[in-house]
């Protein structure tokens, strides 16, 4: 990969910086999935990331429920995997 060279405004380089650090994100890697995505919907392909995590995010709830109604006791689970963890 690459070293490529943007210019962008200190105080908003400052700030995304601080919050990566503070949630353990790779500064880079959120940039290249920002890049990706925006080329994959000004190229018109497919679904943007933003779509598919709505689709996951669904299936999800989908299962949730699913747990719920088949009377699957998930209290004090933060997840679904909660008391396994």
């Amino acid at each position: 990969m690459a070293l490529k060279t943007f210019n962008v405004d200190d105080v908003v380089y400052k700030e995304f910086s601080k919050h990566c650090k503070k949630e353990g994100i790779s500064m880079s890697k959120k940039v290249e999935k920002f890049i990706a995505e925006e080329v994959s919907r000004i190229k018109g392909l497919g679904k943007s990331v933003r779509e598919e995590v709505e689709v996951i995010e669904k299936d999800t709830a989908d299962r949730s429920s699913a747990v719920h109604s088949a009377g699957v006791s998930t209290e004090g689970d933060e997840h679904s995997m909660g008391r396994y963890c």
